[in-house]
């Protein structure tokens, strides 16, 4: 699921369950009980477009696909109860179980796969994320392109076998299906109207009962689906009811993400919360990003400089404590490929001076105007990003400006809105290598948004993909990180944890490291 990883008003934001926060309970188990979430508004709810966390977190409990991730982050069947694959790595042949219904008692069939993903690449729904998640198969570039109007490498073989022919082996193939783009629509429903998923027919464990935008969004058991049914009848997200730390010491939420204020508190062996506290890991970076589109990060001494000149170690210490750490590589720890050994940039500020002088612009002071694009409103910006614009400007004694985008649809607006820089973050949403290294930085990549292109790194990420043996692959990766940190392509600052507060009666709650909450495996015990 894509999330982005951000800091808000000293709120650690790491998408859990995709969303901002988690939730409360009330009530018993056994499909009886009513789970409260602190939530926000979907930008949508249509699988084919939704590129942000908080759409997505609501997406996963209402459809499904294929295939999913177990506890160990590998693909297992989900609506394909099985699947075949070709000696040459390049057909895919999924049976799908015949049981499978929309919640209105509607088959799903192969057809229905077939119809979601040609949707999905239509040019018509202009999807972010169709590229990725889908490029992989036969034909999907042409669709992307308008140059046809049908995936020529999807194939149904009846109504339950559906094959797919890809361009090129993909080793992340499997794991990319289970990313909502991929997920089965009932085409019914979609062609009602342009407002149709405010009226969802998914095949998910819950379906959307109602929703007051602002106000309160509920999800519903749904006894329809195939897989293990929800424990609990209703999900109640209470949207921007407050600060979600001080509704949990109200008790008016049971479950919460831990904000720095508290982290004294939570985290004190003696206090009331130190029995509640869960940590998790999370595969996800906060970064900068540089548009190498212009002047003056097109040069990779002036990305080189800057990225020298910022301390991060310090400002981790004293802006997260324990809660993240200061990374120097793309990939967090824990992702398979992680290297130990990178070679990461110093921080030196002599040597950043030095660069820069040695650039066509001679100092700092002929450098363009700075302007970091950053997701937020009425001015608030994050402690650790205004620590790392001090550290600039102390450094190389110019003014840098940051400008706020809508936080709800910055994840959507920012490769047309982007200024010279730009603060963002990723969670991965399957553990390869491949959804930091090629998502972030292949050339042409929807979400490379600073333009990245290296001719280099492409070749060793295109080796990466394609090859069957695992261990082999990843050096590659590792290669391919290696070259993209000295080239300063992006600015590695934060690696960070699910630090959260669950009351003991709430039972079944576990966030992996993609931020996903399985809903329907949550229950309330008293």
């Amino acid at each position: 699921m894509k999330k982005l990883a951000f800091m808000l008003a000293g709120f650690i934001v790491l998408a859990s369950f995709g969303l901002s926060s988690a939730c409360c309970a009330h009530s018993n188990a056994g499909g009886s009980g009513v789970l409260n979430l602190y939530g926000r508004d979907p930008i949508t709810l249509d699988p084919a477009i939704a590129g942000d966390s908080t759409s997505n977190g609501y997406i996963m409990q209402i459809f499904s696909g294929l295939v999913r991730l177990d506890d160990n982050l590998e693909p297992v069947p989900d609506i394909a109860s099985r699947w075949h694959v070709s000696s040459d790595g390049l057909i895919y042949t999924f049976y799908l179980r015949e049981e499978v219904t929309f919640q209105n008692g509607t088959k799903v069939t192969a057809s229905t796969f077939k119809y979601a993903w040609e949707r999905a690449c239509s040019p018509t729904i202009a999807s972010q994320t169709a590229d990725i998640y889908l490029g992989d198969i036969k034909g999907v570039p042409d669709m992307l392109a308008g140059s046809a109007n049908s995936i020529s490498g999807v194939r149904v073989v009846d109504n339950y076998t559906l094959e797919v022919a890809l361009a090129y082996p993909s080793s992340a193939f499997l794991a990319k299906l289970t990313y909502p783009t991929a997920f089965a629509v009932d085409k019914a429903n979609v062609t009602a109207g342009s407002s149709w998923w405010n009226k969802p027919n998914g095949t998910g464990p819950f379906k959307l009962a109602s929703w007051v935008k602002g106000k309160q969004l509920v999800l519903e058991r749904n006894p329809q689906y195939y897989g293990s049914k929800a424990k609990l009848n209703k999900v109640v997200f209470k949207l921007l009811s407050g600060i979600p730390m001080s509704l949990y010491e109200l008790g008016e939420i049971d479950v919460s993400d831990v904000s720095i204020s508290y982290f004294d508190r939570v985290t004190d062996p003696s206090g009331s919360f130190y029995t509640q506290l869960v940590t998790t890991p999370s595969l996800s970076l906060t970064y900068l990003g540089f548009n190498v589109s212009e002047e003056p990060f097109d040069d990779p001494n002036i990305r080189l400089a800057f990225s020298m000149s910022v301390d991060k170690e310090k400002i981790a210490k004293l802006m997260f404590r324990d809660m993240m750490s200061h990374s120097g590589g793309i990939l967090p720890p824990g992702m398979p490929g992680y290297n130990t050994a990178l070679k990461s940039v110093p921080y030196d500020v002599s040597k950043a001076k030095a660069l820069i002088a040695q650039s066509k612009y001679g100092s700092a002071a002929n450098l363009p105007k700075i302007v970091i694009t950053v997701g937020g409103y009425g001015g608030t910006v994050s402690g650790d990003l205004v620590a790392i614009v001090y550290d600039w400007e102390k450094a190389f004694g110019i003014d840098i400006e940051i400008r706020q985008l809508s936080p709800q649809l910055f994840s959507y607006d920012l490769r047309e809105e982007k200024d010279n820089m730009f603060y963002w973050g990723w969670i991965a949403d399957y553990a390869n290598p491949q959804n930091f290294l090629e998502v972030l930085f292949g050339s042409g990549a929807s979400y490379n948004v600073g333009g990245y292109s290296n001719p280099k790194v492409d070749a060793l990420l295109a080796q990466a993909a394609a090859i069957t043996d695992v261990n082999a692959g990843l050096i590659l990766y590792q290669m391919a990180e290696q070259l993209l940190i000295d080239d300063a392509a992006c600015i590695p600052l934060w690696t960070g944890q699910n630090i959260q507060l669950v009351q003991s009666y709430v039972k079944g709650y576990r966030t992996n490291a993609l931020g996903i909450v399985a809903l329907n495996e949550v229950y309330i015990q008293r």
